[in-house]
């Protein structure tokens, strides 16, 4: 396989701050770690014994790692929260949150389909976030009042105003029980409404870029962590969208239910997604 390019396009003169620029640089870091161990394999692992399915690897921890040093040695004193070993706290006043690895089961069985996340809060509000899908060379990028873009070029949400215009992405969490069946019984329904289909890829973070590049009008899951949305969310919403919890409630920087769509079709999903809302 070809090593990609691991640079990000070139800024737009609204996205080029300084913490941006360390989000891109540690992203990158984490993607050559990523792209390494993609190449030449990694031995896979259950990540606890309570999420059979919930795999983990040397190269998610290795990836955060590398992350985490960009980070410390360009903003030292800033607190890190990651998916594997970095707790910083939600409450700190300058917090990057990092997915060294979102898509670990797609990377397991070599779909190239999974992405490094970075985003920066202030005060816990989003300032900068990257998205990277290194094996695809695909960079999504957003600061906070200066756009969205996607390889360097302005990302917008659709504009369908029906669901039955419109594409609808979904991800499944581990549990296998009441949340799977209540995501099955919430596609079930969103079917009723004529969408155009259904697409499941296995990736949080690139699901919320895809609505917002205006793939999908809607995307929902039952149970992400902060570090699968913490980028995304600001992506998208810099990009038109909408994004809260699946009962409609503002999204917490934690663990939650997601409903993420264009705008215009946050109302529609929202009665589906929240009417079958797992307890």
């Amino acid at each position: 396989m070809k090593l990609p390019n691991l640079s990000a396009p070139a800024l737009a003169p609204s996205c080029d701050t300084p913490e941006m620029r360390i989000a891109i640089a540690a992203a990158a870091a984490g993607a050559a770690v990523i792209v390494d161990y993609f190449e030449r394999g990694a031995e896979m692992r259950w990540k606890d014994d309570d999420a059979t399915y919930n795999l983990v690897s040397d190269a998610d921890i290795q990836s955060e790692q590398a992350i985490a040093q960009v980070i410390q040695s360009a903003a030292p004193g800033h607190a890190i929260l990651g998916e594997e070993e970095q707790s910083g706290s939600t409450a700190a006043e300058h917090l990057w949150v990092v997915d060294p690895l979102d898509g670990t089961n797609n990377f397991a069985h070599r779909i190239p389909h999974f992405a490094i996340s970075v985003a920066y809060y202030h005060r816990g509000v989003a300032k900068c976030g990257v998205v990277v899908n290194p094996v695809r060379s695909d960079w999504y990028l957003a600061v906070s009042g200066g756009g969205a873009f996607h390889n360097g070029q302005r990302m917008q949400v659709s504009p369908d105003t029906r669901l039955d215009q419109s594409m609808i992405g979904c991800g499944f969490y581990y549990d296998r029980g009441t949340m799977m069946e209540s995501t099955l019984a919430a596609i079930h329904e969103f079917f009723k409404q004529n969408i155009h289909g259904i697409r499941r890829f296995g990736a949080a973070a690139l699901d919320l870029c895809q609505v917002a590049d205006g793939l999908y009008g809607v995307f929902f899951e039952y149970q992400l962590a902060a570090w699968d949305f913490a980028a995304g969310r600001l992506i998208l919403e810099e990009a038109g969208g909408t994004m809260t919890t699946g009962r409609g409630d503002e999204l917490p920087l934690a663990t939650s239910s997601v409903l993420a769509s264009n705008g215009e079709l946050h109302s529609a999903a929202l009665s589906i997604v929240g009417k079958f809302h797992p307890v």
